[in-house]
């Protein structure tokens, strides 16, 4: 896999914001385009939880976003969208209907009740806040945003689980194609490092090793049921600056589950509710199959970087905090 740095606000008109509640384990991310982004998604897991997704569809009138909203709460987290579009139309920024201006803020969430306190969830206050400190040097990763209470490896139950968390990265070539990413990383499975295939966080077995997910799940195949439905969920949000059509940006959140694919087993599940969105600014004329390509590489790497910047909470370990070449992280 290709070394990736950077963040999404390195895509030209992107910023990013986040608000969390550290102690509750819960939080949203948003990622704001004030000009707006020709946009689209693909929901691939089988439990998603999702707002305004229908109108991403390449057949629908409206073809640019102003916001795409991650959160956390399961779906009570839904209503972190309704603050970004309240912070949006007090800018005035919004898809104009002569009787004012409506932002156009899709969202998606993950389930983190199972961590901090459930009661606490991103709401109208948070999305706010996270959408009035977007910014276009923002590049914390981890325990932040939508990743505060994040977790995987939950195949073997909650009680084997590591932290999750968010992460980002971008790629920029000499031609001025910029294309960036954000994850937050929630998976039913484990995580793995594309490059060198080694498990960075996953079920960790009764000596306290990490397990392998497939083998967990091979092992107990006619009980498996470690944790309720839908409870799990990787979100991320691809950007460039790309010149695509709506047709064209779909292809790309096609492409772009490939970065989950590569780094996250299994993948997909009828616990997890999968979701990307594609976004384009325009100023850049690229290939469709270039810029999927590369999109696939930015959230693989962003979902590395995830899990590698997070930090021990809930009573889950991190990476950082196991034992064997791990001491430290990686720099991030």
């Amino acid at each position: 896999m290709m070394k990736l740095e950077g963040s999404i606000v390195d895509v030209p008109g992107t910023k990013l914001g986040h608000a969390h509640n550290e102690k509750a384990l819960t939080g949203c991310t948003v990622v704001i385009w004030e000009d707006g982004a020709v946009c689209s998604v693909d929901v691939r897991g089988s439990a998603p939880g999702t707002r305004e997704t229908d109108l991403l569809e390449p057949t629908r009138l409206v073809d640019r976003v102003h916001a795409v909203c991650l959160s956390g709460g399961s779906s009570y987290g839904l209503d972190a969208a309704s603050g970004v579009m309240e912070f949006l139309e007090q800018k005035g920024i919004g898809a104009d209907v002569r009787f004012g201006v409506v932002p156009i803020v899709p969202a998606a969430v993950l389930f983190d009740l199972s961590m901090g306190d459930p009661s606490v969830r991103p709401d109208r206050n948070m999305g706010y806040l996270a959408a009035s400190l977007a910014s276009d040097v923002e590049a914390r990763q981890g325990n932040v945003g939508a990743g505060c209470g994040a977790s995987v490896g939950k195949v073997g139950g909650f009680e084997r689980a590591m932290k999750g968390g968010l992460g980002t990265a971008s790629i920029s070539l000499p031609g001025g194609l910029v294309i960036g990413a954000v994850a937050a990383v929630n998976a039913l499975g484990e995580v793995r490092d594309p490059a060198t295939g080694e498990v960075l966080a996953g079920p960790i077995g009764d000596a306290g090793e990490l397990e392998d997910s497939i083998t967990w799940l091979t092992k107990r195949p006619f009980s498996f049921n470690p944790v309720p439905p839908g409870t799990n969920t990787t979100l991320a949000i691809v950007a460039s600056n790309a010149n695509l059509s709506k047709s064209q940006v779909k292809k790309v959140a096609e492409m772009a589950q490939n970065g989950l694919a590569r780094t996250i087993y299994p993948v997909h599940t009828l616990h997890d509710g999968d979701t990307v969105f594609a976004a384009a600014t325009g100023g850049v004329d690229a290939s469709v199959d270039l810029v999927g390509s590369l999109s696939a590489e930015v959230v693989a790497a962003a979902i590395v970087r995830a899990v590698k910047a997070s930090e021990s909470a809930g009573g889950l370990p991190a990476y950082r905090d196991l034992a064997g070449g791990r001491q430290g992280g990686e720099s991030v």
